[in-house]
């Protein structure tokens, strides 16, 4: 759980850094240029030994969603919201998490569901936003296909890790980064203009953090984060990241929201992940006596 904590502090940065020093820039290069900069990390890092030709694809179809759909859609989002909005339009993202768990495991969790919605309406607390206007609404749902994208890669990747306990993280990450890169790649080519692109000093350093530590540390202990907690946990922590969004947009990128309910969303979050890892310990005890708080679903006759 601390792994993710961590990357929730670092992402925290993330969405002013785009807003603030990186707009104008055409966003599809961001995206490939953050994600090819976390691809030189761990590319020197690539065993594939016992790794078999099915999951090497699984590996590179999560990345291509998890990461590059995922980034092409987010830092276009900005073009349409400010910084804090689209942390808020993230929201959504914990819901999507326990859904996709449900479908794989074909189980119906009511806990996860449950905590998942409180991390919601904690979320919502902190700032609210009327989606009357056009560019908003536009905004929303860019982010939403975002959220989704990010949402199945956590979740299916632990999937895909579960039948490989002989393979390291780090050994296989780079096929993530390589199928985020192939696709960001394509649409740059397509639809950037790369004749006008400048960067300027503090674009360039910008890019490398966003590259190096946001993405490539960050995405790599998120993913090595949420195989080691339950999913209930996984989805609230993905939301866990907008508050302190918004506090440091309100702190150091001159933002503005309302301090009580920052305080107020912030600490039913927080609740949310107390009751999840209350209940989800109660779970595993009477699991072991023969009960349980979740229902299989029943196979089709």
């Amino acid at each position: 759980m601390v792994y993710l904590l961590i990357v929730s502090l670092i992402w925290a940065w993330s969405f002013g850094i785009i807003k603030g020093n990186l707009a104008g820039i055409d966003s599809n290069f961001v995206a490939f240029g953050r994600l090819f900069l976390s691809m030189l990390i761990f590319a020197p890092m690539i065993r594939l030994r016992g790794v078999p030709r099915k999951d090497i694809a699984r590996l590179v179809l999560i990345g291509t969603l998890q990461y590059g759909v995922m980034y092409l859609t987010y830092i276009y989002s900005f073009q349409f919201l400010k910084a804090y909005e689209v942390a808020l339009f993230t929201i959504l993202t914990p819901l999507y998490v326990t859904l996709v768990n449900n479908i794989l495991k074909k189980r119906f969790f009511w806990v996860n569901l449950a905590t998942t919605i409180l991390a919601i309406i904690g979320a919502a607390i902190v700032e609210t936003v009327q989606l009357s206007d056009t560019s908003l609404l536009t905004g929303f749902l860019i982010v939403q296909i975002s959220n989704f994208c990010f949402a199945f890669g956590q979740i299916y990747y632990k999937e895909v890790m579960e039948r490989l306990p002989h393979i390291k993280d780090e050994h296989i990450f780079s096929l993530l980064y390589l199928g985020a890169v192939a696709i960001t790649a394509v649409f740059t080519l397509l639809l950037a203009d790369l004749s006008s692109l400048r960067l300027n000093q503090t674009q360039l350093l910008s890019l490398v953090y966003l590259g190096i530590v946001a993405s490539g540390i960050g995405f790599f202990l998120w993913n090595y984060g949420a195989r080691r907690v339950n999913p209930g946990a996984l989805a609230i922590f993905n939301n866990l990241k907008i508050p302190l969004a918004i506090a440091v947009s309100l702190i150091f990128f001159r933002g503005s929201t309302s301090l009580p309910e920052l305080m107020i969303g912030g600490g039913i979050i927080v609740i949310a992940l107390v009751i999840n890892e209350w209940v989800n310990k109660r779970q595993l005890i009477s699991t072991n006596s023969g009960e349980s708080l979740s229902f299989p679903q029943k196979n089709a006759q």
